[in-house]
């Protein structure tokens, strides 16, 4: 009986298919549920001011994990890292499936979301590792493009198998994937791990860590429980004031903690870390907000309201590779600007959505964004690391990542938080002289309790998408005020 080894190349092929794979799987759960909201939501009885957790938890987790994952690599050895998140997520699948209650969902959430940390830090070296040195930016283009390839088709493939196949189909649609990617790795990846044990500054990256989640469930909990008056509140304002405070002093105390101080010492890397920030702040809040408009306000199918997001996608991924194509050479700064604007271009386009309107400003608007928003990615890498030291490159790209994913949360929470308050002003504003003997002025006859009942339905129908309209208009001044910063940026040096 003879066994086949598998060739050095076929072996190299089958590890970058299976990275390149965890990149897409755990980039896709990320907005999967998004057209399936409605049904989510009938399933387990979710409180419309909880449906931002549904992402923001998968994220956040995501971001805690991802800070300490080469710690745990170096220590633990990379392949056992990977394997056991991959368990983990499998797990945060099944968990999903399983909920009956919201809490137990969102609980499943911060599972599958901490699981997705260790993927998406460990899939890029092991790629690169595998990879000639010569393809390493056409690999690190392809494992970026999976990555925003799995945010983009999430609403459209959640939508679908949600319409005819239950919104349960869309956790066993991962299944698969995880099998492959496990098998593979654990058949063929070899171990590695730091030859010696580096410390790691766990009181930093725990301070950090409570003081946003505190800021988190203070911007997510505070409506709901009229904000100071509840002790929920003020414990969770209190944490995240002492996590920050700690944070800070930590910081200003020590020689060595998770973040480099001489990281801050690189201006290009300072101001691309506030516009990732804001970029983050418009990336998935966008998808938030868009869906449920869809799909409540306009009576959109959810799998309509998916496909709905296809161009989008198309459209971001095309603009990255073409600006990915640009030589090293031509300065980067127009291309930032260039996609600044067309994303406040394509937000204020928004404002104009209304009740009346069909699919296509939808459409149009998320296809200018896309386009912004694949020219910003890579004209930003070019500009952050275009003058920092190659040795803290790594550290720098975590940097990044962590503050467009942590503007990510921020921003789901801050539009929920502002979408239900004006909601409310609105329909105060529009319902006050609703009243049985006012409307049977109008009307020219009297009118009972149903009638009431329909207009007082088409009064909150009005005041959530005026509500809406006014999130879009606080996503395009979050990236407009950040486009000044492009003219204290440093020319980049050309890659040698």
């Amino acid at each position: 009986m003879s066994t086949t080894v598998p060739s050095a190349a076929a072996r190299h092929y089958a590890i970058s298919a299976a990275a390149l794979l965890a990149t897409y799987m755990q980039a896709v759960n990320i907005s999967i549920p998004n057209a399936a909201l409605p049904h989510i939501q009938a399933t387990l009885s979710m409180a419309n001011d909880e449906v931002g957790w549904v992402f923001s938890s998968y994220i956040a987790a995501s971001a805690v994990t991802m800070s300490i994952t080469q710690w745990l690599a170096g220590r633990y050895g990379r392949k056992q890292v990977f394997q056991v998140a991959v368990a983990i997520f499998v797990l945060g699948l099944v968990l999903n499936t399983l909920a009956t209650t919201s809490v137990q969902f969102v609980l499943a959430r911060i599972l599958q979301g901490a699981a997705s940390g260790p993927l998406a830090s460990l899939s890029l070296p092991i790629l690169l590792e595998v990879t000639p040195p010569s393809r390493h930016a056409r690999m690190s283009l392809a494992w970026t493009v999976c990555s925003l390839l799995g945010i983009s088709t999430g609403p459209a493939i959640g939508g679908w198998l949600s319409e005819y196949y239950g919104w349960p189909s869309i956790f066993y649609f991962s299944l698969p994937m995880t099998g492959f990617i496990f098998l593979t790795m654990a058949q063929l990846l070899g171990e590695k791990r730091a030859e010696q044990s580096t410390s790691f500054d766990l009181f930093g990256l725990t301070t950090f860590s409570i003081g946003m989640i505190g800021l988190q469930m203070l911007l997510d909990r505070g409506e709901r429980l009229e904000w100071f008056a509840s002790t929920e509140i003020w414990i969770e304002a209190t944490a995240s004031i002492l996590g920050f405070y700690l944070f800070i002093v930590h910081v200003m105390t020590t020689r060595e903690h998770f973040l480099r101080t001489s990281l801050f010492r690189d201006r290009n890397l300072v101001l691309s870390t506030v516009i990732s920030f804001a970029l983050g702040f418009v990336l998935l809040p966008t998808l938030a907000l868009t869906s449920p408009m869809l799909e409540e306000l306009l009576n959109y199918p959810v799998d309509t309201t998916g496909y709905m997001t296809i161009p989008r996608g198309v459209a971001l991924v095309g603009a990255l590779v073409l600006t990915s194509l640009v030589p090293a050479q031509v300065d980067c700064r127009p291309f930032l600007m260039g996609g600044m604007a067309l994303v406040v271009y394509a937000n204020w386009l928004m404002l104009g959505y209304s009740p009346a309107m069909d699919w296509r400003p939808v459409v149009e608007a998320g296809l200018l964004q896309g386009v912004g928003i694949g020219m910003l990615l890579p004209a930003l890498a070019r500009a952050a690391f275009g003058t920092l030291d190659p040795k803290l490159r790594p550290e720098g790209s975590a940097l990044i990542n962590l503050s467009r994913l942590y503007g990510s949360t921020i921003g789901i929470a801050v539009v929920q938080l502002f979408f239900y308050a004006n909601t409310q002003a609105v329909h105060i504003a529009l319902a006050k002289n609703l009243t049985p003997h006012r409307v049977a002025a109008y009307v020219g006859g009297s009118i009972g309790k149903p009638g009431l009942a329909a207009l007082n339905g088409m009064v909150t129908r009005q005041a959530a998408t005026v509500a809406v309209i006014d999130q879009f208009e606080i996503l395009m001044f979050a990236m407009l005020v950040v486009i000044p910063l492009v003219f204290l940026l440093r020319k980049p040096r050309p890659a040698g």
